[in-house]
């Protein structure tokens, strides 16, 4: 073989080396695109956190509520203007209208998530009550629904709930 021709196979293996490399490299960039992260991010874990804690209270389910509010005594729930402080007296309030009418249902595409800090956030979102004692016909209220969740051990969890509620339209 003559050099001309030796240094010319050379530069085709080259080239095709370089070829495979680049083919290689963009189609390992395009998977790793493609391929969503296997943890969420914060924003989405708190939305799945309210997301289960409209079910379960939909649901009537004290179980799945108890597991998602932070058992503290430092736990708020405003409501009808009174503080009902930590886990327990919650639970026990939640008990008491879940007797007769209490549905919640959220304005998802206003509902925001703001993260104050890794382990802290505030959800705001307006929301429509449906709530009234047993055998009673339900009273259907709007509200400016602000939570705040703290990031725990175990995952994130409601830490105060702070209803604040809108005022009906002038007839």
């Amino acid at each position: 073989m003559h050099a001309n021709q030796q240094r010319s196979m050379h530069a085709n293996q080259q080239r095709s080396r370089v070829g495979v490399w680049s083919i290689a490299s963009a189609t390992l960039l395009l998977v790793t695109l493609m391929i969503k992260p296997a943890v969420a991010a914060p924003e989405d874990e708190v939305r799945s956190t309210f997301d289960r804690f409209v079910s379960a209270q939909n649901a009537h389910d004290l179980r799945t509520v108890e597991s998602l509010l932070l058992g503290s005594p430092d736990f708020l729930w405003i409501t009808r203007g009174s503080p009902v402080w930590g886990q327990d007296a919650a639970l026990k309030r939640f008990a008491s209208l879940y007797v007769g009418t209490w549905r919640l249902d959220p304005e998802l595409t206003s509902l925001k998530v703001i993260l104050i800090g890794e382990s802290v956030a505030q959800v705001y979102v307006p929301i429509m009550f449906e709530f009234g004692a047993a055998g009673q016909p339900p009273q259907a209220a709007k509200f400016l629904m602000n939570l705040v969740l703290v990031k725990t051990q175990t995952g994130w969890k409601v830490s105060s709930i702070l209803p604040i509620p809108v005022p009906a339209p002038a007839k």
